[in-house]
């Protein structure tokens, strides 16, 4: 079993929820509530992970609060 972050955002326009990990390219979704992005971002994990683990481009580290 892999654990993988996802950044999750909401999307203004659609009001749907929007998620991708960084680093893997093709690892993004979305979904009209957490629950449906979260299976949605299992699955295409799942059919990427296929051909075998890959190897990451970035890692994810954390988030900032910038005032300004």
């Amino acid at each position: 079993m892999h654990q993988y972050t996802a950044v999750i955002e909401r999307c203004a326009d659609t009001n749907l929820y929007v998620g991708h990990v960084p680093g893997l390219p093709g690892a993004h979704s979305q979904g009209a509530t957490l629950d449906e992005l979260h299976a949605n971002l299992v699955e295409v994990l799942q059919m990427l992970l296929e051909d075998g683990e890959p190897n990451l481009s970035t890692e994810f580290v954390g988030t900032q609060t910038i005032a300004v």
